[in-house]
Formats: C-alpha cells, structure tokens, sequence
C-alpha cells in the first residue's frame, strides 16, 4: 500500500486534530485544523486508508505546503 502526504495549504497554527494516529479516514475527511487570518482552515485527506502518523501537534506554527500527515492508503 502506498503512503500519501497530507500538506496544508495555508500557513498557520495547528488548533485542532480531530483524528489519532491508527484512525481510519475517509476521501475529505478533515484531518487536522490551522488558525490563519482568525480563521480555522480543515487540512483535508485526499485519500481512504488509515492515519499511519501525525507530523504535527497542537500548537505547532506550520508552513504553506507542509507535510501535516502520512495517509497509508
């Protein structure tokens, strides 16, 4: 099965990350959430498979095209 690289397309804090490493997610799913311009915006799985690993936590300050997650689908 091949591992797909989750990027967030905004460059933010991390507020929220409703899925735990392990948790099945689905095509759209919103895998985690950056606060930018006072705004949350979803990081959003562009595939179904199973969260191999989260590469951010709560709070961390990311980058525009960041890797949030890995996605084994």
């Amino acid at each position: 099965m091949p591992d797909i690289k989750i990027v967030t397309e905004v460059a933010g804090r991390v507020c929220a990350l409703p899925f735990e490493t392990g948790a099945s997610v689905g095509d759209g799913d919103e895998i985690a959430f950056v606060e930018a311009m006072k705004m949350e915006i979803p990081v959003t799985s562009t595939t179904t498979g199973k969260l191999k690993s989260l590469l951010v936590k709560l709070d961390d300050v990311i980058a525009e095209g960041q890797v949030v997650a890995i996605v084994e689908a």
